[in-house]
């Protein structure tokens, strides 16, 4: 029996954070109901046709998924409504601001009827608050978290490559779900919880803050190096081929300098003692560094660091991990289904094939309407009335 087999969740959630969220709670056996808008649905659907005509965000977080259109705003939507609620364990929305309440999804208006529900509110900046109205994005997130101000040059600060925001706030959705669906299981009763993805980013963040204590400056934008650590990040061997590396503490830097730079003086040089000592030097150090390695293939390069005990790792592209050895050893590649054929998926971290996750295949928009209304105990006639109206 798979984790959360048997519980039923209700998601009206668009782009990433919400549907990052149930994807997880699908793996582990939940069955989601995805509600999408009817015509065009959600509109990470639309974002690219990267993946054989389908979009790359939506393969990414969608499979296993049942998607029923439904236009929440229409008057025939309620009765639907109120059956689909009835019938949940769990709800999640990361609609517009205000939007749950106008449509009576909010904790005060369901929980009265619904006492062992869970509803889990995902919004930018929280259900209060001066903020509270703004729409928020990935971007804006990280930016008004203070992430985009630490990253990428010192010429230039730099989004993250990838959506960090939209899965921070997705996965404490997700492990706060889980919590509450174990309270329930003491007490009876539901929960409501609220993710903000200010507040997840700031907390993915709060080293950075800690780091500028009481007025102190903030890390300086280093690239793909560390702000706070030397050596930490990309070099180049003589092949071309970048490496990164990473020491963090004196009997690695002694392993370094003797094993790897081959430069054993390095250690007797107190300007060197100590990584703040080091962060100082990082542009009279990074020269030295770069003699040595530009003698050197990747291969040659890797192999002295991995004889030294030196964290290491290859700049990889995206193609590359792809054909990584390592997920290939382990077996972590499956294949779901698609309105386009079978994809390839990474198994869920965590999750052993043993252990079952549900693997299933990503929606097409309405492929399950008929049939989630006839089981919510609408007759054909109703459903095709509703389809008439435009309500589905």
């Amino acid at each position: 029996m798979r984790t959360l087999q048997g519980l039923t969740v209700v998601t009206f959630e668009h782009a990433i954070a919400a549907p990052f969220c149930t994807r997880h709670l699908a793996d582990l056996g939940a069955r989601v109901i995805k509600v999408e808008r009817p015509g065009s649905g959600d509109f990470a659907r639309n974002y690219d046709t990267r993946v054989r005509g389908l979009a790359s965000h939506f393969v990414w977080v969608n499979r296993s998924k049942e998607s029923l259109t439904l236009d929440i705003k229409h008057p025939q939507a309620k009765p639907v409504l109120d059956a689909l609620m009835a019938k949940a364990d769990v709800v999640v929305q990361n609609l517009a601001p205000g939007a749950a309440a106008r449509l009576g999804l909010s904790w005060d208006q369901l929980a009265p009827k619904h006492p062992q529900l869970t509803l889990c509110d995902i919004s930018g900046y929280g259900l209060d608050g001066p903020y509270r109205d703004k729409k928020a994005y990935d971007l804006l997130i990280q930016s008004e978290a203070g992430l985009v101000s630490i990253s990428g040059t010192p010429e230039e600060p730099s989004k993250s490559g990838a959506s960090v925001a939209d899965i921070a706030s997705g996965m404490y959705a997700y492990s706060n779900i889980l919590a509450a669906l174990l309270r329930r299981h003491v007490s009876g009763k539901g929960s409501h919880i609220e993710v903000s993805m200010l507040e997840a980013m700031t907390e993915w963040t709060s080293y950075a803050l800690y780091y500028t204590y009481d007025g102190a400056p903030p890390p300086p934008r280093a690239g793909a190096s560390h702000a706070a650590i030397y050596p930490y990040g990309p070099f180049t061997a003589g092949d071309g081929v970048t490496v990164i590396l990473a020491v963090q503490n004196e009997r690695e830097w002694t392993s370094l300098c003797r094993t790897v730079l081959q430069l054993p003086d390095l250690l007797t040089n107190a300007d060197y003692a100590g990584n703040a000592k080091r962060v100082a030097q990082r542009d009279v150090l990074k020269p030295m560094l770069e003699g040595v390695f530009k003698q050197l293939t990747g291969p040659q390069l890797i192999a002295r660091l991995d004889e030294a005990g030196i964290a290491n790792a290859q700049l990889n592209d995206m193609e590359d991990v792809w054909q990584h050895p390592q997920l290939k050893a382990r077996n972590r590649w499956t294949e779901i289904g698609s309105p386009v054929g079978n994809l390839k998926a990474l198994l869920p971290p965590g999750m052993q094939r043993e252990d079952d996750p549900l693997m299933g295949p990503v929606p097409a928009l309405g492929e399950h309407t008929d049939s989630i209304l006839g089981e919510l105990g609408f007759s054909t006639g109703e459903i095709d009335s509703m389809k008439s109206a435009g309500a589905i």
